[in-house]
């Protein structure tokens, strides 16, 4: 998969109908933390409070021009996918069927709802709602939504076309990986744009299933991810995900989720966002580079705020959930 600047500026443009294009913000408090200059790209602000409803955007557009007799979609989720998903899909009078695992954040399962998704709770985790979204998709006709395809990243890629054009002389750009897109949209817009920014990938070492495929240079499964940071919540990777961080990222640092927490209240404290798990890993893994980073200018993505009011309330009391 590549992508050409011409590529994303539509992709922008095509986006940019639907909401505007998100802030990134140089925190001085940040600054003060951590040593270097911090850039913060703000993805929870969007309408769905996460980066995700850009892929949406690009997605149904591509699915109602070359499959326009599709009823609906399924597709399977921790919440912000789910959320950019049934968003893009009802206004465009498709139907929205969304799986998500038992147990998933509250929160994020009633936002998912008003934006007009019919949700089922199925299996343990997100790789077992997955399959069962699969299966039902197949079953009913229903076009399914994969984690990961050309116009969801393209779609993703806008957020890191958007700050690089904004701020070019970027050193690293923290991303936590889930399935993939992130990453590989800003990897995928890194090198349309002809920059030398480095990418680190972020992921909880609880579902460290990408950065044990990046080590092994070969596809790792991993047998549980239990983590709070539901987004990157991941067990099995994405094949076409892994071909394109595996040669694009410098590194993947792993983050417990004490240091996700640590990450939630300092962007409280510093910045008064809110940030989810996934959210606030990026600031995690930059936090854990602080030496290397001294005196650069670096960048991490806030990827959402949406986090459970229960579990903010506990990670701002110096707490950790546990899941």
């Amino acid at each position: 998969m590549k992508f050409t600047e011409s590529d994303l500026r539509q992709a922008a443009d095509l986006v940019c109908t639907q909401m505007q294009p998100t802030p990134q913000y140089a925190w001085p408090l940040l600054a003060e933390r951590l040593g270097c200059e911090v850039w913060v790209k703000h993805e929870n602000h969007t309408p769905t409070g996460a980066f995700k409803v850009r892929g949406g955007i690009t997605f149904i557009d591509w699915l109602t021009r070359t499959h326009p007799d599709v009823p609906g979609i399924c597709t399977a989720t921790r919440g912000n996918h789910g959320q950019s998903q049934a968003r893009a899909a009802v206004a465009a009078g498709l139907t929205a069927k969304v799986y998500v695992p038992r147990g998933n954040s509250v929160e994020k399962n009633a936002a998912m709802r008003a934006f007009g998704a019919e949700l089922i709770e199925f299996g343990a985790d997100f790789d077992e709602a997955k399959a069962e979204a699969y299966r039902v998709a197949e079953a009913e006709g229903l076009f399914i939504v994969p984690p990961f395809h050309p116009e969801l990243v393209r779609g993703v890629a806008t957020y890191a076309y958007e700050l690089l054009s904004a701020v070019p002389d970027l050193h690293t750009i923290y991303v936590p990986i889930g399935c993939g897109s992130g990453i590989c949209g800003t990897i995928l817009a890194r090198d349309a744009l002809g920059r030398d920014t480095e990418v680190v990938g972020v992921v909880s070492e609880n579902a460290q299933t990408a950065k044990l495929s990046m080590d092994a240079g070969r596809l790792i499964e991993t047998d549980s991810a239990n983590t709070f940071a539901d987004g990157m919540a991941v067990r099995v990777p994405v094949a076409d995900a892994f071909a394109i961080y595996s040669k694009g990222a410098a590194r993947i640092l792993t983050v417990s989720d004490d240091e996700v927490a640590e990450a939630i209240r300092a962007y409280y404290t510093d910045t008064h966002n809110l940030a989810e798990g996934a959210g606030a890993a990026p600031l995690a893994g930059l936090m854990q580079e602080r030496d290397a980073m001294r005196g650069k200018t670096v960048a991490v993505i806030l990827c959402g705020g949406n986090i459970d009011t229960e579990w903010f309330l506990e990670v701002m009391a110096g707490k950790t959930p546990t899941v």
